[in-house]
């Protein structure tokens, strides 16, 4: 199963498919008892999709079966020991997807030209991800982080290794003329190189980074390169070579610091905005300028969700879940609207926004 959104998979996923594509969306659960409803409810909703296409007068009876076949080989991908909050499955024809989504997702079966993004787009803002650079002299590791949890990538290439050792070194030894491990001149190329690779990576996917490594080498990394100047140094050697939960457990003291600085600054944004009238609070109000195009940072709280119906009018109208026209991901829909119009958006902890309702903004105008 996917779990990573950068933004040019957000771009293949978006691109338009020959009718059908089908979006199967289903809530799934991480613990027992929970977890026990979700295989039936995984199957009673493809099952759904199958009845949509069996029905739709516009799907081939080619077409039919080859996207049966494809829903049926996401079926058999699933995991569901590994569940977290949010399934999505995408198919159309030759092709199928499954995403593990760490918030959830309201069910629905959903037959388009293009695949339905919105509630990975909102589950991947709210994963607040970020890069870890282990570096050692003789490996650079990289890992994508976010949700809790760092995965190693093999973007652009990592993770980058090279061999310690040196044909000249007795040479050096006998004249006195070894460097340590950090000074000779095949350790700076290396890291200059990793320097040069993560900004590749960078450029297509810009996050937040965290350098870990050995004192000497961070200095060194400082020196020769330009991207991780600005990055937050973790002095932690060994973690290049290391398992995904002891890079978590070095660098997630940092992280949760960082988001609490980020929440602390978006209160002091908000509260700005609302002396120069640039200020928008409740899903009503807020649904409005986003789709206008006019919110230049978005705050959400991590646990907010809202059933809404859009009756053709100016406003939103409350409503409830079992409602026909009901929009259950209105919040979703808001983050993907903000985040396509160039916006900021930052979830903050449940309570955080209490006086807004919610969610707020900041409007540019």
């Amino acid at each position: 199963m996917e779990h990573v959104l950068s933004p040019t998979t957000l771009t293949e996923l978006r691109r338009p498919r020959p009718y059908p594509a089908v979006s199967v969306l289903t809530p799934t659960h991480r613990r027992e008892p929970d977890n026990a409803q979700d295989p039936v409810r995984l199957r009673n909703v493809l099952a759904e999709a199958k009845k949509q296409l069996e029905s739709d007068p516009a799907v081939t009876r080619d077409r039919r079966m080859d996207v049966v076949g494809q829903l049926e080989q996401a079926l058999a991908e699933v995991d569901l020991a590994h569940a977290e909050d949010g399934l999505a499955i995408f198919a159309a024809p030759g092709e199928h997807q499954v995403w593990s989504l760490a918030r959830t997702v309201p069910e629905r079966v959903v037959l388009s030209d293009t695949f339905l993004t919105r509630n990975l787009v909102a589950a991947q803002a709210a994963e607040r991800p970020f890069w870890v650079l282990a570096v050692s002299a003789d490996r650079i590791s990289l890992w994508s982080g976010g949700g809790g949890h760092v995965v190693e990538s093999e973007a652009a290439g990592f993770p980058l290794t090279r061999s310690l050792e040196d044909p000249d070194a007795e040479r050096k030894e006998r004249i006195g003329d070894l460097p340590s491990t950090f000074r000779d001149e095949q350790t700076r190329h290396f890291l200059r190189d990793g320097d040069t690779v993560l900004a590749s990576v960078l450029r297509g996917d810009p996050r937040p980074v965290y350098v870990t490594g050995e004192q000497a080498a961070l200095s060194l990394l400082d020196e020769v390169g330009t991207i991780t100047k600005d990055a937050v140094h973790v002095a932690h050697g060994g973690l290049a070579h290391a398992s995904a939960d002891a890079v978590w457990q070095a660098v997630s003291p940092l992280v949760t610091a960082e988001d609490r600085k980020s929440a602390e600054t978006v209160a002091r944004e908000l509260e700005t905005a609302k002396g120069r009238r640039a200020f928008a609070a409740g899903v009503d109000e807020v649904w409005q300028n986003a789709t206008a195009g006019r919110v230049r940072l978005l705050a959400v709280e991590e646990n907010y969700r809202v059933t809404v119906r859009d009756d053709g009018g100016d406003h939103l109208v409350p409503a409830d879940t079992d409602d026909l026209d009901a929009r259950d991901d209105i919040v979703d829909e808001i983050v993907e609207q903000c985040l396509d119009t160039g916006a900021q958006v930052r979830f903050v902890p449940d309570g955080a926004l209490s006086d807004a309702a919610g969610i707020a903004g900041v409007l540019r105008y």
